[in-house]
């Protein structure tokens, strides 16, 4: 009976731990995910984008893009702000639903106000800051996006973000000596959150040959027909390497 007593203490006592984070955090702890690509999935809490949760990236279109793109299919409506070069054929090539996706090109100074008023009525929300917030409006802004269970994608550092996503050592394929057609990129994805006590990492193809993602090692389609060469002689990831190029520099 003491056992049994003791078990019953220890997971009242886990129960109201839980009750007192949810409250502090705004959101339930096991609400459910917007769901992403598998080859993401594994660097990120609970496996999805968390409603109400910020996220940190790197400044790449393409990882952003690979993150709207499971959303979008999945019904989600999906905003970006303040990104004026992004184009709508990379966003399709890696899988964004163009007929859920906002763009708000220019926001002008008050980027923070128009990415709060957008958070309003889309479920995902993506801004390339154009300036540092004061802390108070970031918090207004944090505060929102758990009442309305918003995510929002940060392009650069954010205070209290879930996870901070970084890409590196990029590594081209398809070219030979002055010859040959981009197929794809492999990069690095390294994920940190305070949920975890190291960081996570993973290999990912982004894009792969067909201009999608991929996890290093899993089979990935061939393209059957080879697009006309034009100058310069890019291959499957054409209007991605270029506006990857102008947003990485």
């Amino acid at each position: 009976m003491t056992a049994v007593r003791d078990r019953a203490g220890v997971a009242g006592d886990l129960a109201s731990l839980r009750a007192q984070l949810e409250r502090v955090q705004g959101r339930r702890l096991d609400a459910p995910v917007l769901p992403v690509h598998p080859a993401l999935a594994a660097l990120l809490p609970g496996g999805g984008l968390r409603p109400g949760a910020a996220y940190s990236l790197s400044r790449s279109t393409s990882l952003l893009l690979g993150l709207l793109a499971q959303p979008s299919q999945a019904g989600s409506w999906c905003g970006v702000v303040g990104m004026p070069r992004l184009g709508a054929e990379a966003a399709e090539r890696l899988g964004v639903d163009l007929t859920r996706l906002v763009l708000i090109p220019e926001p002008g100074p008050r980027w923070l106000a128009v990415t709060a008023t957008i958070a309003e009525v889309l479920p995902v929300v993506a801004v390339r800051p154009a300036g540092r917030a004061p802390d108070a409006e970031i918090s207004r802004l944090a505060a929102r996006l758990r009442d309305r269970g918003a995510v929002l994608l940060v392009q650069g550092p954010w205070p209290q973000a879930e996870a901070v996503l970084e890409l590196d050592a990029p590594e081209w394929s398809g070219l030979g000596r002055g010859h040959g057609y981009l197929s794809g990129r492999e990069v690095t994805i390294t994920a940190s959150s305070r949920r975890w006590p190291r960081p996570r990492r993973s290999r990912v193809l982004l894009p792969d040959a067909t201009g999608t993602i991929a996890a290093v090692g899993e089979p990935v389609p061939t393209l059957t027909t080879v697009p006309e060469p034009v100058e310069p002689r890019w291959g499957a990831g054409t209007a991605y390497a270029s506006l990857e190029a102008r947003a990485v520099g």
